[in-house]
């Protein structure tokens, strides 16, 4: 039987793994890993890191931000790609479905599981750090422009994550620096920002969703990601959402509401997630896992988790270089990133 995976995503500092590292790979709450730029040289050494974590933990989740545009880890080596704004303003439906899958190819031809994809976010200018990693500004529409994208991933063997629920782009704020507060109803969230999560989760096209660190101020007191009004009675509840929930990074300013990281990742874990991402601040990431000392992670939360693994369909970088969708797609957005 595969081994169980703890309810806590950490990262690294560099591009080998230290004994720091290893042991802390090893203990037993520890069930993912999130990479940065910091960590990507080339796609050789990530290649090598990766079977080196593997070595170490076999069974744990690797996972990037690779969205396009401001938001891409690995980019030498690897097809540069636009924001999904600008994307979405050029592409076709099969163009769209193209980029999703070779996103997804090329993170699971290096040993990759998932990128944390798709931004289902409605937004233009607006939110301080939404802006054009969003699909387009009017959430009655986004969905039909996610989609194919949506498809692409899932095609080439890698489950979605839909971000940031139930929706970042109607608040000017930064999450990564302060709290944004939204003062809105339930009906006219779930009537507007919200109306991507709702249409892709009734079609069954979100394996995970990541909650916005942001606090409704007239719906519940807690912001989302510990909040179990959102995330069991509406998530979960209302609207039926059966996969992953990951908490959005708990070093963020967003997250400081919940306290010390202790406090945090338990917080997150008691509201429904399945996993709490704590990134950017190893003795945050040490602060946690001592939080959760005589923690039980639920059964049930592994079982979703390993539904993240990567499936890939083309399982090596020659082999993705002998597709000619790959060349065919490489080649289109060569063009639009002129």
């Amino acid at each position: 039987m595969p081994a169980s995976l703890g309810p806590v995503m950490i990262d690294i500092e560099g591009q080998k793994l230290t004994d720091e590292d290893c042991e802390l790979l090893r203990h037993p709450l520890v069930g993912g890993l999130i990479f940065f730029a910091r960590n990507y040289r080339d796609r050789d050494q990530i290649q090598a890191l990766i079977a080196d974590i593997r070595s170490v933990r076999p069974e744990i989740l690797l996972a990037v931000d690779q969205e396009g545009g401001r938001v891409q880890r690995f980019r030498e080596g690897f097809t540069r790609l636009p924001s999904m704004q600008k994307l979405s303003a050029q592409a076709s439906a099969v163009q769209l479905q193209d980029v999703g899958w070779l996103l997804a190819s090329e993170l699971l031809a290096v040993g990759m599981d998932f990128s944390f994809a798709p931004v289902l976010d409605a937004d233009d200018s607006h939110s301080r750090v939404i802006g054009d990693r969003s699909f387009c500004p009017d959430p009655h529409h986004l969905t039909a422009i996610a989609r194919p994208f949506i498809q692409g991933m899932r095609e080439a063997g890698m489950a979605t994550t839909g971000k940031h629920f139930p929706g970042h782009g109607h608040v000017l704020e930064d999450s990564h620096v302060e709290l944004p507060q939204d003062e809105r109803s339930l009906e006219q969230v779930l009537a507007s920002d919200a109306l991507p999560f709702i249409d892709c989760i009734g079609a069954d096209e979100l394996d995970a969703v990541m909650p916005a660190h942001i606090r409704f101020v007239n719906i519940d007191s807690q912001p989302v990601g510990f909040s179990r009004y959102w995330l069991q009675d509406i998530l979960r509840g209302r609207l039926g959402f059966h996969g992953v929930i990951f908490s959005d990074d708990l070093s963020m300013e967003g997250a400081g509401a919940a306290g010390g990281y202790g406090e945090r990742i338990r917080a997150a874990l008691e509201a429904g997630c399945d996993m709490g991402v704590v990134c950017n601040n190893r003795a945050g990431a040490l602060e946690s896992l001592a939080g959760l000392q005589n923690f039980i992670p639920a059964a049930e939360s592994s079982e979703r988790l390993k539904a993240m693994r990567g499936r890939p369909s083309i399982t090596s970088w020659a082999e993705l270089e002998k597709s000619e969708r790959w060349h065919r797609t490489r080649s289109w957005l060569a063009s639009i990133m002129q």
